[in-house]
């Protein structure tokens, strides 16, 4: 008698085959077998998958005369395969080899897509519906079609949170405001799409591809092209999904982004980020779990056949965690694939950019993508201090809505952006009654002319002192002055360095002290010294005008501080920097963490940028600069500091941009990581081991920025507290 656990497990895979037939998916092959073994083959993008089968039923994955793998069918009924070479494939049942699939071919990512009929042949309406990838998996996804006649200009929103749950979206509303038609799209294995979720991996981008084309195929979309959008998540899938070079992509907007997975986020400096990164795959992992994000299980109860056979796969999610713990070194095979600096090149539509240097969730160091760019033929980057959602802010909105207008909608920026902007930005930080900075004036312009105006504008810019604009609440989401740029790492900037010295402050010229002269200064690495985070505050109380920060000063030592004489003229840092330390420790290795910030004539010291790195993955990789330090993070490149000897670290400082006045102090602090951000915290080796700095002649530790001349800078400094995402202090020095 079949179990009615079984009997659930094949009707699902049969409403599956049901719904891929009828949205008009190419054959599949291994559906059928010359002996019947009980399940469904579905074979993928370097996957396969095994649906309808007996739970407990081991299975053996079979390619040519040898086993490839094998596997425990999980409760659901389903197996899945993931990471496979392209080429034909059997399923059969361990310790019976006549009941065995006919063979199933899986292709490989950067096989051809589907003819355009494919495409063509899918009918996405108003609502909810779904759209169906070259493998004949089911994405969920929402149309909403903003008022008046098509065909509308059209917008792609594609992440793993619920961008197609009906009703939900925020961005829909914002996009209708101005005129596009929006297509909240989930990535397999979230929400009720099909397939088996894992962060980032290859197939989503194919799957992207698809979505781009099904979409883009529709009769309600203007030109046939569409662009993306969205922030953080769907930000960061958009830089996946261009590089497979999808024809009908116009453009794409990442916001609030990374640059590469392992270096920017999850493992900075090689020390896991326990505070933001990894309970945010923890929250993926559970959203992606059989109706993990809530909302699903009102379509099943609604009647949704499609979106309850798709649940059938999650199980065989991975476990993210256990794939965060056991790489803690740059992997290649892992990290490549999630690593947008390697396939940025492969980007070949305009691109809009934007983030904040001391963005508490993704952690600003995407403007590192920015020359990774080579293939578009347009880039513009905007880039702020603040925090996750300066990119919407009012300096930087102006500017997205005329991009998506002129690369997306093909027509002079229209005026709408005045009138979603201010209510975005009160909605995000509480500030009522603002409005758009002055905006460029194309009225009378045709297209062509109002294209060629925002061309010939810079394509970096770069706000100063968001938070304190003239006239302005403190904090509002609005920048004090700006600059821009013909490209990036500026050009122009000059190496400056400071050298540091034995009695705590940052001198220009180079020490001259022989080492047995002086005495290395020392501290203890305790991590439990002060909080691990900066705030403790509700989670969107964060981008409010003025949260409350617990940036506190490090105990007496806990850690080490070095400090430059009142500078005789305004300093403008833009770009990364670099701490560059001689260390000896005991323990032979030890976490550092360097924050850079501003001492002002009041006494008062704001925060600026920091940087972090485990001492032994201190070996530099190639492209590494004076101002750049960048790191391999490869196992194989592990080196224990030496015993008794001081041996040089160099912290890189993630990209920031500030404006040191004259009469103000650049100051660094160097401890155990925490402390110096609102929500990242991580897991650190140190324990509370003797850290000592050499910075004698043989060992000269130092801090170096780039300089960056010609930025007219306001006379008076603003109310430190005011500027978004820079905490303030009081100096005790």
């Amino acid at each position: 008698m079949t179990s009615p656990r079984r009997a659930a497990a094949a009707v699902a895979a049969l409403a599956l085959t049901a719904g891929v037939l009828a949205a008009g998916a190419p054959s599949v092959a291994g559906v059928a077998a010359a002996v019947d073994p009980g399940f469904l083959v579905r074979p993928s993008v370097n996957q396969l998958y095994v649906l309808g089968a007996t739970p407990g039923q081991g299975l053996e994955l079979v390619r040519g005369a040898g086993v490839v793998a094998s596997g425990t069918v999980d409760a659901a009924g389903s197996l899945a395969w993931r990471e496979l070479d392209p080429g034909s494939y059997t399923v059969r049942v361990i310790g019976d080899p006549a009941m065995a699939s006919a063979p199933a071919t899986v292709t490989d990512a950067d096989d051809p897509a589907p003819a355009a009929s494919f495409y063509a042949g899918q009918t996405l309406s108003e609502g909810f519906g779904y759209l169906t990838t070259r493998d004949g998996t089911t994405l969920s996804a929402n149309v909403v079609l903003p008022g008046g006649a098509g065909p509308f200009p059209t917008v792609v929103e594609y992440s793993g949170y619920d961008p197609s749950r009906p009703g939900s979206s925020v961005m829909a509303q914002l996009f209708t405001a101005l005129g596009y038609a929006y297509v909240g799209v989930n990535i397999r294995g979230t929400g009720c799409s099909g397939g088996s979720f894992r962060p980032f991996e290859p197939v989503q981008s194919v799957d992207g591809y698809d979505a781009i084309e099904a979409i883009a195929a529709q009769p309600w979309v203007k030109y046939h092209r569409v662009g993306m959008v969205g922030v953080s998540y769907p930000g960061i899938e958009q830089l996946y999904v261009a590089q497979t070079q999808p024809p009908s992509l116009a453009a794409i907007t990442p916001l609030s982004v990374i640059d590469d997975t392992y270096r920017s986020t999850l493992y900075p400096g090689g020390i896991l980020n326990t505070g933001f990164a990894v309970p945010w795959a923890k929250e993926r992992s559970t959203q992606a779990a059989p109706y993990g994000q809530g909302w699903e299980r009102g379509r099943v109860d609604g009647g949704d056949t499609t979106c309850q056979a798709n649940q059938a796969l999650r199980l065989q999610n991975p476990d993210v965690l256990d794939m965060i713990e056991d790489n803690p070194y740059y992997a290649p095979r892992i990290g490549d694939p999630m690593n947008p600096s390697l396939f940025a090149h492969r980007i070949d539509v305009p691109v809009f950019l934007a983030g904040a240097w001391q963005d508490e969730q993704t952690g600003g160091h995407f403007p590192q993508l920015i020359d990774d760019l080579t293939s578009s033929p347009r880039v513009y980057a905007t880039m702020t201090n603040g925090s996750h959602t300066e990119s919407l802010s009012l300096g930087i909105f102006g500017r997205y809505a005329d991009f998506l207008d002129l690369y997306v909608a093909r027509r002079v920026p229209t005026s709408a952006k005045a009138l979603v902007a201010p209510i975005l930005a009160q909605s995000l930080t509480g500030v009522p009654g603002l409005s758009l900075p002055r905006q460029t004036d194309y009225s009378g312009m045709s297209y062509g002319q109002a294209l060629r105006k925002y061309e010939s504008a810079k394509p970096i810019r770069i706000l100063f002192e968001e938070g304190a604009a003239a006239g302005k609440p403190a904090g509002a989401p609005l920048p004090r002055f700006e600059h821009s740029f013909r490209s990036w790492p500026i050009p122009g900037a000059s190496v400056k360095r400071w050298y540091l010295a034995p009695n705590g402050r940052l001198r220009s010229s180079a020490p001259s002290v022989r080492a047995r002269e002086t005495t290395p200064r020392s501290y203890r690495a305790d991590p439990k010294a002060l909080p691990a985070t900066t705030y403790a505050g509700s989670g969107g109380g964060i981008w409010a005008a003025q949260p409350k920060y617990r940036w506190r000063q490090i105990p007496h030592g806990k850690g080490l501080g070095w400090i430059t004489a009142p500078l005789k003229r305004t300093a403008v840092a833009i770009g990364t920097g670099s701490v560059d330390l001689w260390v000896r420790t005991p323990k032979r290795d030890t976490d550092l963490e360097v924050t850079l910030s501003e001492v002002r004539p009041d006494g008062t010291e704001v925060y600026v940028q920091s940087g972090w790195l485990r001492a032994s993955h201190r070996k530099l990789a190639p492209g590494s600069t004076a101002i750049s330090p960048q790191h391999t993070h490869l196992r194989s490149d592990r080196l224990r500091l030496p015993k008794g000897e001081f041996a040089k670290v160099r912290v890189e400082l993630f990209p920031f941009a500030q404006a040191f006045r004259a009469g103000s102090r650049i100051r660094i602090t160097v401890d155990a990581p925490g402390n110096a951000r609102p929500l990242w915290a991580f897991d650190t080796i140190s324990r509370g081991e003797k850290v000592e700095i050499a910075t004698d002649r043989k060992h000269r530790s130092r801090l170096v920025l780039p300089l960056v001349p010609g930025v007219r800078v306001p006379a008076k400094a603003p109310e430190c507290a005011a500027l978004r995402s820079q905490p303030c202090r009081s100096y005790p020095g």
